[in-house]
C-alpha cells in the first residue's frame, strides 16, 4: 500500500478537500472551506495544516476567518441550507472556551437537521501536561473534557485519541454529514498533541471520494395506504416542511397541489415550498401561521406532512388540528419524524420521490369543489388582511408589519430574507410574501438570538448572486454582531435592517400574555429606588454608530411620517451598493401583525398574587382545553 507521511491535521485537511457530494446530476465539494479561530490546541495542528495547504496547494482548503466560534457555525449552517444540505463548512476551534463556544451552534445545526463539521480541539491525549490551561477538571471522572459536552448535541461524535483512528472516524463522520436522515452537527474532537503527530497515510484515503445522497422511494404498502387515505379524505391539507426544500421537491409539490387541489400550509423551515400567490398556498401554519392555514387545519380530516418534524409551533402546541376523525400521513426521509405523534400512516421516503409517487397513483383525483371554494375564500380573506397590514400608517414610529412591507416592496423575488428570533419570525411567517424557493431563511427550530448576521453571511457565501436581507431586532443584534467585521474584511455583501425598539419585543409581548407585564424586557437604566428597569430612562445606545465603527456603510431612517418610504428607499440604495449596508430604523414594539388564530403553550403560574397573572391563567386553561394528547 502506497503511503505518505503527514500529521493528523494535514491528513484531515487533505482528506476533507477531496470529499464530494453527489445528488442526481449535481456534484459539489462537501467541505469547500474551513472556518477557524486559532489558539492553543489547534494553532500547531489544523492551523498549521491549513497554512501549509495554502502555501503548497492554493485553493485546496480555503481558510475563512471569523470573530466568534458560535458565529462561524451559524455561517456554515446558513451556507448549508442554501446548498440544500449538499455542502457545508468545517469549523476548527481551540481548547476550552473556544471549543465550548461552538456548543450553541452545534445544537442549532442538529435541531435544524442541517450539516456542519465541527473540529474542536482537546487537551493532551497523553496527559503529559495535566491539567493544561483552560482544561475542565472533573474529580469524579478525569477523562471528561469540554468536548464531551458536544455528545448530546451532535448526530455523530468521536475523539481521535490515536493517529491511526483518524481513518475510520473521518469516514464515519462523512457518512453522517451527507445522510439526509441523520445529518446535523458532526463533531470530531482533536487532542492538541495528536493533531501534530505524524502517521503514514494511505494515498487511497486522500483520493477524491463521492458520497451519494440517498433519495429513498416509498414502499408499496405505505404508499397504497396513504393514497387510499387521500382519496377518502373530504378536507385534506398538506403541511410542507424544510424537507421539501432539502429534497429539491418544490416543483413536485407545486404539481401535486395544482393537480389535486389540496391546499398547503408551510412551516418556518418550509417557507418557499410554494410561492405565496400559488392558488393552493395558505401561507404559514401553526402558532405563527395565517388564519387561512389555521382555519383549514382546524377542519382537516387528513393532514399530509411532507418533510416536517411537527414542532410545537407547527401544531400550535397540538391545538391546530381539531377534527375528531383527523388522520396523518407523515412523509419523511427520517423514520423518527415519519412516526411523530402516533401517526398510523408513516411514509419513510424522500419528499421528491414520495410526491411523484403520490401524484402518479392519485391520477385525476381532486378535492371536492366545496373544499376548494373554502380554501380560495380563506386565502383571499387573508391576502386582503396582509395588504392592509403592510400599508404605511404615517406614524412617526412604524410598526413591524409596515417595516416588513417597506422591505418587501424594495426587494427582488430572488432576494433572501434572513431571521431567527424575537417577534420577527412570527410576523414574517404571516406577512412575508415568498417568491422564490430559497428566498425565505428563518432559523426557527432553535430560534437562536444572534444567528441573523452570521447566518446571513453564510447565506451570502452560499448564494453570491442574490441579495441577502438580514432583518434583526436590537436585542438579537446585541447578542452577536461582530461578524459585520468579517463582512467588511472579506467583501461579503449583506443588507442588515436593524429594528430598534429598545428592548425584547417578542418576550415583552409574551410576558404580557402570561401575566408578567413585560418584566425585565425593557432596555432602561436601573432605578436605584425600585431596583428594576421598568421606569428608567431609555439607554443612550447608538447601534448605528457601532456598525459604522466596524467600517459598515450605515443609513439611518429618522422617525417621522415618511419613515416607511425612507426605509424602502434605503433598501433600494443598499441593493445598488456593492458593499454591506446597515439600515437603522426605529419602531413601535406594540404594533402587531394580524392575529392568525394560532396558540403556543407557555404554562402560566397556577397561583399568583398578581391580577394580571390570575387573568392569564384563566385564559391559559381555556386554550389548553383544545389540546389533543396525540395527533394521529
Amino acid at each position: 500500500m502506497t503511503t505518505t507521511r503527514l500529521t493528523v491535521g494535514q491528513a484531515l485537511v487533505t482528506f476533507l478537500a477531496n470529499q464530494h457530494t453527489v445528488d442526481g446530476d449535481v456534484r459539489e465539494r462537501t467541505i469547500p472551506g474551513m472556518f477557524g479561530i486559532f489558539g492553543h490546541g489547534n494553532v500547531a495542528g489544523v492551523g498549521q495544516a491549513l497554512k501549509q495547504a495554502h502555501v503548497d496547494s492554493p485553493g485546496l482548503m480555503p481558510y475563512l476567518q471569523a470573530r466568534n466560534e458560535q458565529a462561524m457555525v451559524h455561517e456554515a449552517v446558513g451556507f448549508a441550507r442554501m446548498h440544500r444540505r449538499r455542502a457545508t463548512y468545517a469549523c476548527t476551534a481551540s481548547v476550552g472556551p473556544g471549543a465550548a463556544n461552538m456548543l450553541t451552534g452545534a445544537a442549532l445545526a442538529t435541531t435544524n437537521r442541517l450539516p456542519v463539521l465541527l473540529l474542536p480541539s482537546d487537551t493532551f491525549a497523553t496527559r503529559v501536561s495535566d491539567p493544561v490551561l483552560q482544561q475542565v477538571e472533573m474529580p469524579h471522572d478525569t477523562s471528561l473534557q469540554v468536548t464531551d459536552a458536544f455528545r448530546p448535541l451532535s448526530r455523530f461524535f468521536d475523539r481521535v485519541d490515536r493517529p491511526e483512528q483518524l481513518f475510520s472516524i473521518a469516514l464515519a463522520a462523512m457518512r453522517v454529514l451527507t445522510d439526509p436522515a441523520e445529518t446535523g452537527a458532526v463533531t470530531i474532537a482533536l487532542p492538541e498533541d495528536v493533531q501534530a503527530e505524524q502517521l503514514d497515510v494511505p494515498l487511497e484515503f486522500l483520493r477524491p471520494r463521492e458520497w451519494h445522497v440517498r433519495r429513498p422511494v416509498p414502499e408499496r404498502g405505505p404508499l397504497d395506504r396513504a393514497v387510499a387515505a387521500i382519496r377518502a379524505a373530504r378536507r385534506p391539507l398538506v403541511v410542507a416542511g424544510g424537507g421539501v426544500l432539502y429534497s429539491g421537491a418544490e416543483q413536485q409539490l407545486d404539481a401535486f397541489a395544482r393537480d389535486t387541489g389540496i391546499p398547503v400550509g408551510t412551516t418556518q423551515a418550509g417557507g418557499g415550498s410554494l410561492v405565496w400567490d400559488h392558488p393552493q398556498s395558505l401561507g404559514g401554519i401553526g402558532a405563527t401561521g395565517t388564519t387561512a392555514a389555521n382555519r383549514i387545519a382546524a377542519e382537516a380530516d387528513l393532514v399530509i406532512g411532507v418533510g416536517t418534524r411537527y414542532s410545537d409551533f407547527t401544531t400550535a402546541s397540538r391545538t391546530a388540528f381539531q377534527a375528531s376523525d383527523v388522520q396523518f400521513v407523515n412523509v419523511n426521509v427520517a423514520s423518527f419524524d415519519a412516526y411523530k405523534h402516533g401517526s398510523q400512516l408513516p411514509v419513510v421516503a424522500d419528499a421528491r420521490e414520495a410526491l411523484d409517487a403520490l401524484r402518479a397513483a392519485l391520477g385525476d383525483h381532486r378535492v371536492d369543489a366545496a373544499h376548494a371554494d373554502r380554501v380560495a375564500a380563506e386565502k383571499a380573506a387573508w391576502d386582503d388582511l396582509v395588504d392592509e397590514a403592510l400599508l404605511p400608517t404615517g406614524s412617526a414610529l412604524p410598526g413591524q408589519p409596515e417595516i416588513i412591507g417597506a422591505v418587501q416592496a424594495a426587494s427582488d423575488p430572488t432576494d433572501v430574507v434572513v431571521q431567527a428570533a424575537g417577534s420577527l419570525p412570527g410576523d414574517l411567517h404571516k406577512l412575508w410574501r415568498v417568491r422564490d424557493a430559497l428566498g425565505y431563511h428563518v432559523e426557527y427550530a432553535f430560534s437562536c438570538m444572534g444567528y441573523e448576521i452570521a447566518g446571513g453571511l453564510g447565506v451570502a457565501r452560499g448564494a453570491p448572486d442574490r441579495d441577502v436581507i438580514v432583518m434583526v431586532g436590537d436585542g438579537s443584534y446585541l447578542m452577536l454582531h461582530t461578524e459585520l467585521v468579517t463582512a467588511v474584511a472579506e467583501g461579503v455583501k449583506i443588507i442588515v435592517v436593524l429594528i430598534q425598539n429598545h428592548g425584547y419585543a417578542s418576550i415583552g409581548h409574551l410576558s404580557e400574555t402570561v401575566g408578567s407585564e413585560r418584566f425585565g424586557t425593557l432596555y432602561r437604566r436601573l432605578d436605584p429606588e425600585t431596583l428594576d428597569f421598568e421606569g428608567g430612562d431609555v439607554l443612550p445606545v447608538d447601534l448605528a454608530m457601532n456598525a459604522r465603527s466596524y467600517g459598515v456603510d450605515v443609513i439611518e431612517v429618522e422617525p417621522g411620517p415618511s419613515a416607511v418610504a425612507d426605509l424602502s428607499a434605503a433598501v433600494t440604495a443598499a441593493k445598488a451598493s456593492p458593499t454591506t449596508t446597515l439600515i437603522h430604523v426605529n419602531s413601535d414594539p406594540v404594533v402587531y401583525a394580524p392575529d392568525g388564530e394560532g396558540w403556543w403553550d407557555v404554562p402560566v403560574a397556577q397561583v399568583s398574587t398578581l391580577p394580571s397573572t390570575q387573568a392569564a391563567r384563566d385564559d391559559y386553561l381555556r386554550q389548553q382545553a383544545a389540546q389533543r394528547p396525540l395527533l394521529g
